[in-house]
């Protein structure tokens, strides 16, 4: 490639354009000058200036040869001089070693003496250094204690006046439960003791119950003996009556048939006085029929009021125990309903107390962030935080979209990152994310209107991340942070050419071999110029912190916020649903009460309707023994009627037939008995109706009412509602006791919580004025600690000058002997001293030598040694050259002829195609004679080498041309014409 771009050919540019005249001059040149153009094509101008320089170098070589012999030769006679006077100088070079050796011990000891007090010096610096850095470690951890104390101070009494409030509440809360629990004790008891006295009162009753049942069973069984007794005697004296009612009436119709006679004067004032009789009679029987129908309907009015009241009774029965079971429901529900309200009361309880907590946390994070804000204020430049302020107002001013924030505000990392990424960016950080460069200048015109500050503009779609490819074993800062997509050309316009390395060698041997910045984790950072940064970093000024600080607790905030209106929302359900419970539960009360009356009047109905059904019962008996007397009355109205309308048209006679007469001396003996019997059976009826009556009486007046008395008391002994009421009380008393076991518990925690909240804070108080007293303590340390360092840097100042000084003295002495080193080591230097004022004594004597003499033949040898290696060197360089030479006619002729015969054989082709029937032929011209080389130099075998090289003879080179037709040969210039 070298070989054509020296013969005018470019790999840049692949045309060969021939320049005008060029075909002209190289036809017209002489033949050395085509010799010099197939040189020059050949390359053996490259073999040519080699062998130039070659040659020169051998000249050079040469010239070095002859000066190397001209100082050698001097150098030997030189030697010769100086061995005459190095007996002499061995004694002086024998006493200056032990001189040289004597203060070489001297200065080392002397170098050792201030090289152990340096140490020393330097141990003792840095345990007070040391001593300085912790004591300083300890005061900037007594003064962040302190602070921290503070905090905790201010936290600590905020929860100790939290909790107090919370005792007050718990303790209000305690009495109400307390005075409740009172309330439901008493009440239990009372229920209690009503139970246990409606219990022992239905026993007592079930008892009396039992001997009344017993007694008025008794008295049923004799009432009805009895009453058998007296209805026999009834009846009998009824039959006896209405038997002696008819012997009278017959005797009386017999006296009245006898005394007709007598009585009327004749058969028609007889008639018409028995049809008076008659009608008498009829009126009263007429009369007897009215009062028997009103009696009858009268009798089924009764017992319709009987039906009715029976069926009224079963109804209002069954209505009692619908009531009672309804009144049980409601009840039920009632309770239901309380100890719902009861409970959601406790939840709501609960959701105050968490109320409270999440205020008091919202509260303590925004304090935080307004203290975390602060500081990163502090923190921010004074010029770039009124702009990022200024920009934050004139965004919501002018309704200006697409600024992004802060790069501090979009990036987020691990916290072991703060340091690097901080001392990285620098005021990069508060750099201004906007999506294109119009609204960047629309804000700086803003700004500068306003003068609002200093503030550096990232435009998204300006910035380009850089290519870089990272070595092995580091981690690139930029893969550390997490953003979003969109922001990846800011931040890696800022972090991507920034690495982070274990340590400072890494970070130094990747920022020379890989062109980038490199970090530790530390904060020491590396530049690729070379540039390096570092020190103490005070990590709690970290403004990545700051922003971490608020941007966790902004979203705690938001996240307790949210929890905050959750359980707001969820207090008032619970206040809705208490109030809805509390509602339906006076709903059901007054449903309670309202058929508690309806019940107690529905039982007192029944008792009443009981009651009034023997009253009943007796005017129904009344009413049948008053239709039996009527019936009675209207048999013998009607047995009149029939015997006088009988005695109508019979004759009216004075005198009884003897049938009569028998009958009627028959009849009073009868009626006389009859009577008799009559006035026993009345008197057994009176006695037997004054014992039914005594017994009637007694069950109605005494053993009835006792029994309804005990049925009363053990109906109205509601056991089965009085003991659920009970156990439903003692249920609310047990969750009383309970809620005041857990308010108890809850204030003895709080109490405790209080107590140990003062203990801390007395501790803390303690802690803090010990941490004041120590911060002080370690203060006066150190300066006394300061002190002391100036001293001892002092006395390192004032050792390392002896360490420069017998340094410098050791470097003055030159080189010694072996044996210089271990000779005087174990003297003193007392001892060292006195060897030295005694060995320079016999110096003097030596002061006539030539004291540089052995060094000068030492060096002279040297030199002369050096020179023949040099003279050696030169002799094998010089055979080198000479064969590189040789080799290079070699390569030189091998080149010019393979060159020639190419050139050779393209021009012979080329001329047969422009001159048909034409032979063009090159010949190279020897130095000898002009005949030619070779006849035939289109020849393609190679030709033998020579030693010499064939070149330099030939002088140029000639063309020869011929055509077919002429036979002749003619000029070059001639053909090429044209």
């Amino acid at each position: 490639m070298n070989l054509l771009e020296s013969a005018g050919f470019s790999r840049s540019n692949p045309y060969y354009v021939v320049q005008q005249g060029k075909i002209s001059s190289l036809t017209l040149m002489k033949d050395s000058q085509r010799l010099d153009l197939l040189k020059e094509i050949g390359g053996t101008r490259v073999y040519e200036e080699r062998r130039r320089e070659s040659l020169k170098i051998m000249q050079d070589t040469g010239n070095k040869r002859k000066q190397i012999i001209q100082v050698v030769e001097y150098l030997d006679e030189r030697l010769r001089e100086l061995d005459e006077e190095k007996e002499e100088l061995k004694k002086y070079q024998q006493l200056d070693r032990q001189r040289k050796s004597l203060e070489y011990a001297i200065y080392d000891k002397e170098l050792h003496v201030a090289r152990q007090q340096l140490v020393k010096i330097e141990e003792e610096i840095c345990k007070v250094s040391e001593k300085s850095a912790t004591i300083y470690d300890s005061i900037s951890d007594a003064q962040a204690n302190c602070k921290e104390s503070d905090k905790l101070l201010k936290d600590l009494t905020k929860k100790a006046q939290i909790l107090s409030r919370e005792k007050e509440e718990i303790e209000k809360q305690r009495t109400e439960a307390i005075k409740k629990h009172a309330k439901l004790k008493l009440d239990d008891e009372d229920l209690r003791d009503k139970v246990e006295g409606n219990i022992k009162a239905k026993e007592d009753a079930d008892i009396q119950l039992e001997l009344l049942d017993k007694e008025i069973q008794g008295s049923n069984a004799e009432l009805t003996r009895i009453t058998q007794l007296y209805d026999e005697h009834v009846r009998a004296e009824d039959n006896l009556t209405r038997e002696i009612m008819e012997c009278e009436k017959q005797l009386s119709i017999l006296y009245q048939k006898q005394g007709r006679a007598t009585q009327f004067a004749n058969k028609a004032a007889r008639d018409q006085w028995l049809e008076k009789e008659i009608k008498d009679y009829q009126q009263v029987l007429s009369s007897n029929l009215v009062q028997e129908k009103k009696l009858r309907e009268e009798l089924e009015l009764l017992k319709k009021d009987i039906r009715e009241d029976d069926a009224s009774i079963k109804v209002r029965k069954a209505a009692v125990a619908e009531l009672e079971s309804r009144i049980d429901g409601h009840k039920r529900g009632y309770n239901q309903y309380k100890l719902e309200r009861d409970e959601l009361h406790d939840k709501r309880k609960l959701l105050w107390r968490k109320e409270s907590e999440l205020s008091a946390e919202i509260y303590r994070l925004k304090s935080e962030v307004a203290k975390a804000e602060k500081s990163r204020d502090h923190a921010i430049p004074g010029d770039i935080r009124r702009g990022l302020s200024s920009v934050r107002r004139i965004c919501d001013q002018h309704g200006i979209g697409g600024v992004h924030g802060a790069v501090i505000e979009l990036l987020d990392c691990e916290e072991k990152f703060f340091t690097a990424v901080e001392t990285t960016a620098g005021n990069s950080l508060f750099h201004v994310v906007v999506e294109n460069d119009d609204i960047s200048t629309k804000i700086i015109g803003h700004l500068n209107a306003l003068k609002g500050g200093r503030v550096t503009f990232v435009p998204l779609n300006r910035v380009k991340v850089p290519l870089v490819t990272y070595p092995p074993n580091v981690e690139p800062l930029l893969e550390k942070l997490e953003f979003l997509e969109k922001y990846a050309s800011a931040f890696g316009q800022i972090f991507s050419k920034t690495v982070i390395c274990p340590n400072l060698d890494v970070a130094t041997r990747v920022a020379r071999a890989d062109g980038l910045d490199c970090i530790t984790l530390e904060g020491d950072q590396i530049n690729k110029k070379g540039g390096m940064t570092g020190g103490y970093y005070d990590y709690r000024r970290s403004k990545l912190k700051f922003v971490s600080t608020i941007r966790q607790n902004k979203s705690s905030i938001i996240i307790k916020e949210d929890e905050l209106n959750k359980v707001r929302d969820e207090l008032q359900k619970t206040d809705q649903r208490i109030n809805e419970l509390v509602a339906e539960q006076e709903k059901f009360g007054a449903k309670l009460a309202h058929e508690k009356s309806e019940l107690e009047q529905l039982r007192q109905d029944v008792i009443n309707s009981e009651k009034k059904q023997p009253s009943i019962t007796k005017s129904l008996e009344k009413k049948v023994k008053s239709l039996d007397s009527i019936l009675t009355q209207i048999d013998h109205n009607r047995a009149n009627i029939a015997n006088k309308e009988k005695e109508i048209g019979t004759e009216l006679v004075d005198h009884l037939t003897l049938e009569e007469k028998e009958s009627l001396s028959r009849l009073n003996p009868k009626i006389t008995e009859l009577k008799e019997q009559l006035i026993t059976c009345r008197s057994n009826r009176m006695e037997a109706e004054t014992v039914k009556a005594e017994l009637e009486m007694n069950l109605s007046t005494n053993l009835v009412r006792r029994k309804e008395e005990l049925e009363a008391v053990k109906q109205s002994a509601e056991i089965d509602v009085l003991q659920r009421e009970a156990e439903l009380n003692r249920q609310e008393l047990a969750d009383e006791k309970l809620s005041i076991d857990q308010l108890t518990q809850e204030l003895d925690r709080v109490t405790m919580s209080i107590d140990q909240t003062n203990t801390e804070l007395e501790k803390i108080k303690i802690e803090k004025e010990k941490l004041q007293r120590l911060r002080d303590e370690y203060q006066s340390t150190l300066q006394d600690e300061d002190k002391d360092l100036e001293q001892l840097l002092s006395k390192k100042n004032l050792y390392m000058s002896k360490q420069v000084e017998y340094s410098k003295k050791i470097r003055e002495l030159g080189p010694l002997s072996s044996d210089a080193f271990e000779t005087y080591k174990r003297r003193s230097i007392k001892e060292l001293y006195k060897l030295l004022h005694k060995c320079n004594e016999q110096l003097q004597h030596f002061s006539h030598v030539n004291k540089k003499a052995l060094d000068q033949y030492v060096n002279f040898t040297d030199r002369r040694e050096e020179l023949q290696r040099r003279q050696a060197q030169l002799d094998a360089g010089d055979d080198k050259i000479k064969e590189l030479i040789s080799v290079l006619d070699m390569r030189k002729d091998e080149s010019i002829e393979r060159t020639f015969k190419g050139v050779a054989k393209h021009f012979r082709e080329v001329f047969s195609e422009l001159v048909q029937g034409g032979h063009g032929f090159l010949v190279m011209m020897k130095k000898k004679d002009n005949d030619d080389f070779d006849n035939d130099q289109d020849d393609d075998e190679p030709r033998p080498a020579e030693a010499e090289g064939r070149v330099d003879k030939y002088i140029g080179v000639k063309v020869k041309m011929q055509h077919l037709i002429l036979s002749t040969e003619l000029p070059s210039e001639t053909w090429f014409v044209g």
